[in-house]
C-alpha cells in the first residue's frame, strides 16, 4: 500500500476484521450495492440473468461438515468436491451470479462446491425479488438452470422465464414437429421459408447474405413437462431418492429457430475433429482409450471381438452413425417460455446470455478472483464479495462510457486506472508517471476529475479525494 497517495492509517489485521464483519452483514451489504448504483445509472431489471462458475482451491483436502452439539445446527463445508468443467482433483465452492438487462451484476451467492446449482436459483431470486421490492421481471437462464420447479417459480408473481432447451432431448413427438419442414417463418420478416431451401441455398451467393445471417422459426406448444425431458425427484420405500421425468403440466412453448451460418459453423469444427479421430485411430492406445461426451472420441466406435476368434484384440473404428446423428440438429437452436411477446424479442433476450459469461471471465481473468489466501467459510466469501464488488464499479463505469459514445476493452479500461500513480516532487507537488491516453480522457468525461495533467499539487489532489468519498 506505500504506492497509494492518501496512505492508509489502518493494518493487514484490521482487513481480515472487516472481512469477517462482511459476511456477518451480507445480504444488507448487497442490497446497499444496489441502491447506490441506482443513485448512479438506471438499472433495468426486466430481464434478470442467472448462472452459475466455480471456483477451486489449492488444497487436497474438502472442508468437513460441523454439528453443532448444542443447537444441533449443521453447516456445510464450503469447499468440497464436486463437477468441475476442467476437471480438476481439487475442491471448489460454485458462485451464482444475478445481472440485469445491461449485464451490471444485481446478486451473488456463494455455496459449496458439492451442491446442485439448480438449488442456489431459487433461494436467491427470493432475496432478489425483495430487494426489487417486487417488481415483475424475465428469468433467463441456460438448460442447467431451468429445471421444473425454477419454472413454475417463475410462473407466479408477475414473473416470467426464458430458459434454453436442448433439442435432443424433446420428446420424440416434439422432435417430429421440429425437423417437419413446415410453419417456418424468417425471424426478420415472418415470411414463411422452408427449412430444406435454409439447408440448401448458395451461401457464397452475395444476393443470398440476408439470408445466410437470418433465421427460421416456429413455435410449439410444450405444456408437459415430459415432453421437454425434465425431471423430478421421488423418495422410493426404501428411502433412496431417484430421478424420474415429470408429469406435470406447465404453461410454456418451444421456440425452435434454425441459422445456416451456425450449421456450416459447427459442421466446420466438427470435421475438424473428425480429422483428430482419424488421427487418433491410426495409433490408439487399448488401454487409455475412454469414450468422452465432448471429445474428439465420441466419433469412435470399439468393436469388441470374442476370445474365441483367432484375434482376440478389440479393433477400433470410425462411428459414421454417431457423426449422421449429431449432424441432424446442426444449426437448430430452442428456447422454453412462459411469454406471449413475439419471438425475436424472446430470442433476442436469450442471446444476451453471454454477457454474464463475460461477467466471470472478468471477475476470473482480470480481477483473480483465484487463487483465494483464505481458509475460513467467512474470510471466503468476503473475498468474493470484494470480487463482486470490483465487478459491479467496472460495469457501471463501462456503461457510462458507452453512454458518452466510448467503446474500450476491458484490459484497457483496467490497465489506465492501475497505472494512474504520482510521484512525490520534494513534497512541493506529484508529477504522473503516466501518460494521457483516449481511455484517460474518457474518463475524465465522465468522471470530472481532470486526470490528464503532468503535475498536481497536493491540494488539488486532496479535493480529487474529497469528491470521490463524497
Amino acid at each position: 500500500m506505500s504506492n497509494y497517495y492518501e496512505q492508509p492509517d489502518f493494518d493487514y489485521m484490521h482487513i481480515m476484521r472487516t472481512m469477517d464483519l462482511m459476511k456477518d452483514h451480507y445480504d444488507e451489504y448487497i442490497s446497499y450495492l444496489y441502491e447506490k448504483s441506482c443513485s448512479i445509472i438506471k438499472r433495468n431489471t426486466s430481464v434478470c440473468y442467472y448462472d452459475c462458475t466455480n471456483y477451486y482451491f489449492e488444497t487436497e483436502c474438502e472442508d468437513e461438515d460441523y454439528v453443532d452439539e448444542v443447537t444441533g445446527e449443521f453447516i456445510k463445508g464450503l469447499r468440497k468436491y464436486g463437477p468441475s468443467k476442467e476437471h480438476r482433483p481439487n475442491p471448489i465452492c460454485e458462485m451464482g451470479l444475478f445481472m440485469d438487462a445491461e449485464g451490471i451484476p444485481l446478486s451473488m451467492c456463494i455455496s459449496s462446491g458439492s451442491d446442485n446449482e439448480q438449488t442456489t436459483a431459487i433461494p436467491l431470486e427470493k432475496k432478489l425479488t425483495k430487494m426489487l421490492q417486487g417488481k415483475k421481471f424475465i428469468y433467463c437462464a441456460d438448460a442447467g438452470l431451468g429445471s421444473l420447479n425454477i419454472r413454475n417459480f417463475n410462473s407466479m408473481g408477475g414473473r416470467a422465464f426464458i430458459v434454453t432447451q436442448s433439442v435432443k432431448k424433446l420428446s420424440s413427438m416434439l422432435q417430429e414437429a421440429v425437423f417437419n419442414d413446415c410453419d417456418y417463418k424468417l425471424l426478420s420478416s415472418n415470411k414463411h421459408i422452408s427449412l430444406n431451401y435454409m439447408k440448401t441455398f448458395d451461401r457464397k451467393n452475395p444476393d443470398n447474405l440476408s439470408l445466410y445471417n437470418d433465421h427460421a422459426y416456429k413455435i410449439i406448444d410444450a405444456d408437459k413437462a415430459f415432453d421437454v425431458g425434465l425431471y423430478e425427484e421421488k423418495i422410493c420405500k426404501n428411502g433412496k431418492v431417484k430421478k424420474v421425468k415429470s408429469k406435470a403440466t406447465l404453461k410454456q412453448k418451444i421456440i425452435i429457430s434454425f441459422s445456416r451460418k451456425m450449421m456450416e459453423y459447427q459442421r466446420y469444427i466438427r470435421n475438424r475433429q473428425i480429422e483428430r479421430a482419424k488421427k487418433l485411430l491410426e495409433n490408439i492406445d487399448p488401454e487409455t482409450y475412454k469414450k468422452g461426451p465432448h471429445d474428439v472420441t465420441r466419433f469412435i466406435k470399439r468393436i469388441s471381438k470374442s476370445k474365441a476368434e483367432e484375434n482376440g484384440s478389440d479393433t477400433y473404428i470410425l462411428d459414421k452413425e454417431a457423426i449422421e446423428k449429431e449432424e441432424k440438429y446442426d444449426g437448430f437452436y430452442a428456447v422454453a417460455t412462459n411469454l406471449d411477446d413475439d419471438a425475436k424479442s424472446i430470442l433476442e433476450i436469450s442471446m444476451n446470455r453471454y454477457k454474464i459469461e463475460d461477467c466471470f471471465r472478468i471477475m476470473k481473468t482480470n480481477f483473480d478472483a483465484r487463487p483465494v489466501y483464505h481458509s475460513t467459510l467467512n474470510r471466503i466469501i468476503a473475498h468474493f464479495m470484494i470480487c463482486y464488488t470490483a465487478l459491479l464499479i467496472y460495469r457501471i463505469l463501462e456503461k457510462l462510457l458507452e453512454e458518452k459514445g466510448y467503446h474500450f476493452s476491458v484490459y484497457n479500461i483496467i490497465e489506465t486506472i492501475r497505472n494512474m500513480n504520482v510521484s512525490n516532487i520534494q513534497d512541493m507537488c506529484y508529477m504522473s508517471n503516466y501518460t494521457c491516453s483516449q481511455v484517460c480522457t474518457a474518463l475524465n468525461e465522465i468522471t470530472g476529475l481532470e486526470l490528464d495533467k503532468q503535475y498536481y499539487l497536493p491540494k488539488t489532489l486532496n479535493g480529487k479525494i474529497k469528491l470521490i468519498s463524497k
